[in-house]
């Protein structure tokens, strides 16, 4: 997330109402749809969207007015620039459309054994055995 960026949520009543409502925020300025979160009761679903403040302010009043076609909105808020600590609220995975970034994982490093490799050591161990045998035989 960019430090600059603002933040916008907007509440809606019912899932058809939250999807016509980030169509008409993403249509109305130049804010990016971070993805929607389905709440826990009353059939809400939150939209998120992220931009300059100016935009993020027109695109949450124009999702309103688009709720008002539908069931409605419950709340909305516009937050100017979101502090570290509340990121992982609005970053997280139970946001459908957003993929957190995936971590690089270590460099797997495996070592190719070749026929030959195999063959060298079983011959190794052969003699190995076979001196040990001459050893406990003296």
């Amino acid at each position: 997330m960019n430090r600059r960026e603002a933040v916008g949520l907007i509440e809606a009543i019912g899932l058809a109402t939250a999807i016509e409502a980030a169509d008409a925020a993403v249509k109305s300025a130049n804010v990016r749809l971070i993805g929607y979160e389905a709440c826990k009761g009353d059939g809400m679903s939150t939209i998120k969207v992220a931009g300059d403040i100016g935009a993020v302010k027109a695109a949450v009043d124009a999702a309103t007015a688009a709720c008002a076609k539908g069931r409605g909105v419950w709340a909305t808020k516009v937050i100017a620039r979101p502090s570290e600590g509340i990121e992982k609220l609005i970053y997280n995975n139970q946001t459908v459309g957003f993929t957190p970034p995936v971590e690089p994982e270590a460099e797997v490093v495996t070592k190719a054994v070749t026929i030959e490799e195999n063959t060298e050591t079983a011959e190794t161990a052969e003699e190995n055995e076979e001196t040990a045998e001459e050893n406990t035989e003296e």
